[in-house]
């Protein structure tokens, strides 16, 4: 680690007396991040996401919780009659803890409801500082005696976190309070000369690092720089699925790609950006940048969705990117925004940006229902059965059911939806010496200081991703030149984007940042023209399981073909898409491709499956126009089957099934 004084965070001049509102708060790095108290996001695709998510999914997951008796743990704990009455998985109070936490950034509205469980939370913590119901009491495990599977650690940096909320969106209080002497005792029980070990989940390293910024206490750093640097030195067990699973195979500086258990390994590069950025650490940044670059090139599904593999939830190796098989965790798809939002502060550079635009509509926004009331745990890209209706007063399976679920056995998904939902204003947009950045485009205004302490003030205009025109105008701006810089997305490569400054010149912008440099005047407005327009994707041909295949892309949006919009008796592996002609808008968001449907086929006729190809014969199908809806809006409408990846025309086809004569 690199040597040097922690510098706390100290706000803006000419901003409030306090800092801003941030879920991420670096001292350092390319870019300053605007708060939730700076930007606010007031109409369109997003802003109704974040009133469901407000209004229901957080009332949703609380009853949830009090009703499996997660919440009840607590008490439980307080009163000495856990060891008999404790419910849920071992770490089942980092979702209360989440829900704190996404409470808090939500505003003041949840006040009586972090007041009412933090009442609940605080009796439990013991006079050391340690808080868990699963491990430490008469009658159940000792402290820390399964590192690789308790989330101990785990739990106390979503505990700290909750607390950083806390103290960030409402001032000190009781949270704050809990959370600092959970960090006390961690640092305590894990420091030099203490317990050598490290959690199997990682996530304690941001919560710490985040603390650190929070209060400007050195040792909350030092602990989190110390869990990093022990990461990859076979301190876990070697389990089934290797060590590779916890990233405990090779130290972060030494790993080339990410690898494992896809949230994990997500969460931890994360806290080793926060503490490269913290302590200067170029080499230990450059690590990350590295292993998210392969990463992204070779373990990432078309919808930003990260980890293949079912049974130990993790990434597979270099493009094995089965569509009918993509775990794609929500929960990973959460973290991948997280690191890339670092990252972007760290570097500046809008590749992130873009990655995380990628999921942020393809797989944050696919999760939840259109209620707010049922989530995808996984976030498959082809559903070959339709699946049932999970029942709505029973606990599912994780990703056991073809359609969302209103709660799981595992429900980490829906907590961790809205903590992120209600942190989103804060992923929008950042300022430098320079001027101001937007990165993510909703209809929002943003209020915020320059360093000289001199303000600036912008209302942002767009039915993005709907339409392709974002209209940002000046409120507020210094008598001075000053730089606004708009993201130009990388989906918009091989089509033309604009940029049409106040006095209505008009110039092309390629892919990565389009950058206007002048005095502002109030009610001077910019206009970035994004060509969203449907097209076809085609994939990688090393990715075996999508050759002969195209997908459907418009602007951000992902699209699929669904079962509900086929004739009765019609699926979605009949279809055959025709790239000879381009996808066009249809009505409704949705986009009609030009293909075929075949006629549906009698799973009983064939004997053998596998049959010489013969060109001359072709099965039956009709020419049509194929309806594509949006990814994220797939099984809201009952049952269904899905796909993302479309086999085309163009791909051999193998003839009808011979004739099976009748026994007689």
């Amino acid at each position: 680690m690199t040597e040097g004084t922690y510098r706390r965070h100290e706000p803006v001049k000419g901003n409030t007396a306090h800092s801003p509102v941030l879920p991420v708060a670096p001292t350092r790095g390319r870019l300053r991040p605007l708060g939730l108290d700076e930007v606010r996001i007031t109409g369109g695709f997003w802003a109704r996401r974040r009133h469901t998510n407000a209004t229901a999914t957080l009332g949703h997951c609380r009853d949830w919780m009090e009703r499996e008796g997660w919440t009840g743990n607590f008490r439980a704990a307080a009163e000495g009659r856990i060891q008999r009455d404790r419910r849920g998985r071992e770490f089942a109070d980092s979702e209360t803890y989440k829900l704190l936490e996404a409470m808090a950034w939500e505003g003041g509205s949840h006040d009586a409801e972090i007041t009412a469980l933090t009442d609940v939370i605080a009796p439990a913590q013991a006079p050391d500082g340690y808080l868990n119901t699963a491990f430490g009491r008469p009658g159940q495990q000792s402290r820390y005696s399964d590192l690789e599977w308790g989330h101990e650690l785990y739990c106390h940096g979503h505990l700290i976190q909750a607390g950083v909320a806390q103290a960030r969106a409402r001032g000190e209080g009781e949270l704050v309070k809990i959370a600092r002497r959970a960090a006390d005792h961690v640092c305590a029980s894990f420091g030099p000369g203490g317990n050598p070990g490290i959690c199997g989940h990682p996530e304690i390293e941001t919560a710490l690092v985040e603390l650190a910024r929070l209060t400007g206490e050195q040792r909350y750093l030092d602990q989190a720089a110390l869990f990093v640097d022990r990461r990859g030195h076979g301190t876990l067990a070697d389990i089934e699925f290797g060590r590779a699973y916890f990233q405990d195979d090779l130290p972060v500086r030494r790993a080339e790609v990410l690898r494992g258990h896809a949230v994990r390994a997500l969460y931890l590069a994360a806290g080793a950006v926060d503490v490269a950025v913290e302590t200067g650490d170029d080499a230990l940044l450059a690590a990350v940048v590295r292993q998210w670059e392969a990463t992204v090139a070779r373990r990432t599904y078309l919808t930003g969705g990260m980890g293949s593999h079912h049974r130990d939830e993790s990434f597979g190796d270099d493009f094995v990117l089965p569509p009918d098989r993509a775990y794609s965790e929500t929960c990973a798809g959460v973290a991948s925004v997280l690191l890339a939002w670092r990252l972007l502060l760290a570097t500046g550079e809008p590749r992130f940006a873009d990655l995380a635009e990628r999921t942020l509509f393809n797989v944050i926004a696919t999760s939840p229902s259109e209620d707010g009331r049922a989530f995808f745990y996984a976030n498959t890209l082809h559903r070959r059965h339709r699946g049932t209706m999970p029942p709505a007063d029973r606990v599912s399976p994780r990703a056991d059911s073809g359609l969302r679920a209103p709660w799981f056995a595992v429900s980490c998904c829906p907590t961790n939806v809205a903590r992120i939902l209600a942190q989103l204003p804060a992923y929008l947009a950042t300022t430098d010496d320079s001027g101001v950045q937007l990165h993510q485009y909703a209809d929002a205004e943003l209020a915020t200081s320059f360093a000289d302490g001199q303000g600036v003030a912008l209302r942002v205009r767009t039915d993005y991703p709907s339409g392709g025109t974002v209209a940002v105008r000046i409120s507020r701006s210094p008598v001075r030149p000053w730089t606004l810089s708009l993201r130009v997305p990388a989906w918009a490569a091989g089509a033309t984007a604009w940029l049409v400054d106040p006095d209505g010149r008009r110039r092309t912008v390629a892919p990565g940042t389009a950058r206007l440099t002048r005095i502002f005047r109030p009610g001077d407005e910019i206009r970035l023209e994004l060509p969203v327009t449907p097209r076809w994707i085609g994939s990688d041909p090393r990715i075996d399981a999508t050759r002969g295949t195209l997908a459907v892309q418009r602007g951000p949006l992902v699209y699929c073909a669904e079962s509900t919009d086929l004739p009765d008796g019609h699926d979605v592996d009949a279809l055959r898409v025709d790239p000879s002609a381009e996808p066009e808008d249809g009505p409704d968001g949705t986009v009609v491709a030009p293909g075929e449907l075949a006629a549906p086929a009698d799973p009983h006729d064939t004997p053998w499956p596998y049959r010489p190809l013969d060109r001359a014969t072709a099965p039956t199908a009709d020419r049509t126009g194929i309806t594509l809806v949006p990814y994220h809006s797939w099984a809201n409408r009952g049952p269904s089957t899905m796909r993302v990846w479309l086999p085309t025309t163009q791909s051999p086809t193998p003839p009808p099934p011979p004739t099976t004569p009748t026994r007689r």
